[in-house]
């Protein structure tokens, strides 16, 4: 095809040379490149009212390079607003899409998973999994390592992934450790309650049955939210975390992710003990990089906050799952119903169990966690799919 304006033509055949982007746009570069970057350009073009309908050609004077070059870039930024297949399920179905929230306390990205049944009009309203990546890890990564978004798909809720900000913590780790994010009313906690609460004003969302879970730093923050916020979340899910309150700084972050701050080291009490939600936990006996105590402080935290703590039984039994034998407990109230439940898996380091090698911090070996996870989460309901 013939190029009638020269700065779009300079401009398609630099985006043609470049596939990657090409195969991300969602256009095939084994097809004549040239014309499936066109076709896209001038989509978005039209889209924006610069196309005449009849030539196609911009309906203005053609702009200098810059300007563009300066259009292109904000229909890529504005690209990646829109939804998008979701690359971590089965293919063809669900959702996975890109946001910005900001509100008081400040302003994250995330990313929200759809599943395919829940784009339909009615229907019954579904539950909601928060998942928090830990350090040095993006929404892409963690939903790729956990596979969650295939487990959204099969029991039919939403995934949404706050992104850690670079400028809130250079590693992209969440928080936990600073006094200012272990509170309801402001800080990270309120950012990421923020967060639920627009998804859940936009989609199909049963208040009773939101939950939250990450993974190292992201599980500190998911333990903090079910403490701050016990009436938003329904239960969490902490996998080699850490317990509330556990330090004060960064200084004792560390001592306690060595295990010295397992029992609470930065001095503070556990508030509102009544609050606490039930809690799944898991935790490698050869984690390094946060020592297994404190997945037994979060489980201790979480059994003596309980309504009937006094009434809870603990039951133990032992298994193994690829590879990996594991010593599960379960504490359960009067009606046997468990609201505390701990895995320990046993030779399995700082790394998600029965992870995808797509992702990182991740172990294939061992019982999978998101499996299990969702099992506990859905359970807390009556009559819902467990």
């Amino acid at each position: 095809m013939k190029f009638q304006n020269a700065p779009i033509a300079r401009l398609m055949s630099a985006a043609a040379s470049k596939t990657g982007p090409l195969r991300a746009a969602g256009i095939d570069p084994c097809v004549r490149a040239t014309d499936g970057v066109e076709a896209t350009i001038r989509r978005a073009l039209s889209a924006a009212g610069l196309l005449g309908e009849a030539q196609g050609l911009p309906k203005a004077a053609p702009r200098p390079d810059s300007a563009i070059v300066g259009i292109a870039r904000r229909v890529a930024r504005a690209s990646e607003r829109t939804q998008a297949p979701a690359p971590h399920g089965p293919a063809g179905v669900g959702t996975f899409s890109a946001y910005a929230f900001s509100n008081a306390a400040g302003s994250r990205n995330y990313k929200l998973y759809v599943p395919a049944a829940h784009a339909a009009e009615g229907g019954a309203d579904v539950p909601l999994v928060v998942m928090l990546h830990g350090c040095t890890q993006t929404p892409d990564d963690f939903a790729a390592g956990t596979r969650m978004n295939a487990l959204a798909e099969r029991h039919g809720f939403l995934v949404v992934y706050p992104a850690q900000a670079a400028n809130a913590n250079g590693s992209k780790c969440w928080n936990w450790f600073r006094p200012e994010d272990q509170q309801r009313e402001g800080g990270e906690p309120a950012i990421i309650a923020g967060i639920v609460r627009e998804v859940a004003a936009s989609h199909r969302v049963d208040p009773g049955r939101v939950f939250a879970a990450g993974l190292s730093a992201g599980a500190a923050m998911a333990v903090v939210l079910g403490v701050t916020h016990p009436e938003l979340f329904a239960a969490v899910g902490a996998h080699s975390g850490l317990p509330y309150a556990a330090a004060h700084d960064m200084a004792s972050a560390f001592a306690a992710m060595q295990g010295g701050g397992a029992n609470g080291g930065s001095g503070r009490a556990h508030p509102a003990a009544a609050a606490c939600v039930p809690t799944i936990v898991f935790h490698g006996d050869s984690d390094r990089t946060v020592d297994a105590r404190n997945g037994d402080a979060i489980v201790a935290h979480a059994a003596a906050g309980t309504a009937d703590a006094a009434r809870l039984r603990a039951t133990a039994d032992t298994g193994a799952t690829a590879g990996r034998s594991y010593v599960r407990t379960l504490h359960a109230d009067a009606s046997g119903k468990a609201v505390v439940e701990q895995w320990l898996v046993h030779g399995a380091g700082h790394a998600w169990s029965g992870g995808s090698a797509q992702g990182s911090f991740t172990d294939g070996s061992g019982p999978d966690a998101s499996a299990e996870m969702v099992r506990f989460f859905l359970a807390q309901r009556p009559g819902s799919d467990a």
